[in-house]
This record gives C-alpha cells, structure tokens and sequence, in this order.
C-alpha cells in the first residue's frame, strides 16, 4: 500500500518562495523547503528533481505572479482611458518597480542567470504586455527592440535601486517617473 503524500508541489513552490524572501537565494535548500514543509528532505524528490528544478518553478511562478500583475494594471489604465500606450508603459513599469519592491530576491532571480530558470514558454509569456505595449507605441516592425529597450531601463532602474546605487540625493521616485515617462515619449516620436 502506497504511503500518503505529505505534501504538494504547489506547497512547495509557496515554501520555496517564502524561504527565498526571508533568506534570499543561499538559504533556499531543499532541506529548509523540507522542513518548512515538514517532511523529510527525499520525500520532496517525488516533485521535484533537485535545486535547480525547484528554483525553475519558483522563478515561473514569480513570472506569473508579476504577469498577472502586468495584466491588471494594463486592464485598468486600459478602462481609465483610450488605451494610451506611453500611458500603458509607464504602469507596466512602475508595475514591476512594485513587484521587484515587494519581492527583491524573486525579482533578481528572475533576472538572474540561473540554470534552466525558466522555460522558454514562461519568458515567452511573460514578454507578452511588454511587446504589445512596444507594438503599439512603435508597430510591429520595431517592437522586439523597442520592448527590449524598455524592459532593459526599467530592469537597469529598478536593479540600482534595490542595490542602494542612488545615492547622490534627490527624489529617486521622480526619477523613475521621469524615466519612464521618457522613454515612453522616445519610443512614441
């Protein structure tokens, strides 16, 4: 007869998220997702094949966390007005300076170079606002290098910032608007 299971990937995915906002990157183990999860460290091996499985699905699931971020913000600036996609950049920007805010080590590792983080399927889908946010603003021709310039400022931004790299004074939340707002305008002359 079978052994109950214990526990569910999707459990450990939560704790795998949890232990890596507490204790950044190093302590997420397989042995501490165990004990958060209260069972024996080979038990998780039945749903997960080892770290960097586990660090693959927790990056996705940040992935769709932030995407269904994306989503809502772009659902609402899209009901406030005409769609306005300089509009629709900066709230998909400051969209992700909240996510990286909230959750700075899932918003690193993300970006990070990290084996087979991710599938091409969850980066593919997460791009997805950003480039139809870039086609809008520039068509369809120039939107895979507009998206790119966009997604390389606001990840540039965003990294400074959670390093503490501003630091010759001034209102580092004027500077984002200002920069977002800008890059908007470039994209759309």
């Amino acid at each position: 007869m079978p052994t109950p299971d214990r526990t569910s990937l999707e459990a450990i995915i939560a704790a795998g998220r949890e232990i890596l906002r507490a204790d950044g990157l190093p302590g997420l183990t397989m042995q501490a997702v165990a004990q958060r999860v209260g069972v024996r460290a080979p038990s998780l091996y039945k749903r997960v094949r080892g770290r960097d499985d586990l660090l693959r699905l927790v990056v996705e699931t940040s992935l769709h966390d932030l995407d269904a971020r994306v989503d809502a913000a772009l659902a609402t600036t899209g009901e406030a007005g005409p769609g306005d996609p300089s509009a629709d950049l900066v709230e998909l920007a400051r969209t992700m300076r909240t996510f990286a805010r909230e959750n700075p080590a899932e918003y690193r590792l993300i970006f990070a170079e990290v084996p087979d983080a991710a599938q091409a399927s969850a980066l593919e889908r997460s791009s997805a606002a950003v480039l139809a946010v870039a086609e809008r603003l520039v068509g369809p021709d120039d939107a895979l290098p507009a998206a790119r310039t966009i997604t390389a400022w606001a990840n540039g931004f965003i990294t400074m910032e959670l390093s503490g790299a501003f630091r010759l004074g001034g209102d580092v939340d004027e500077a984002f608007e200002y920069g977002a707002r800008h890059i908007a305008a470039a994209l759309a002359g």
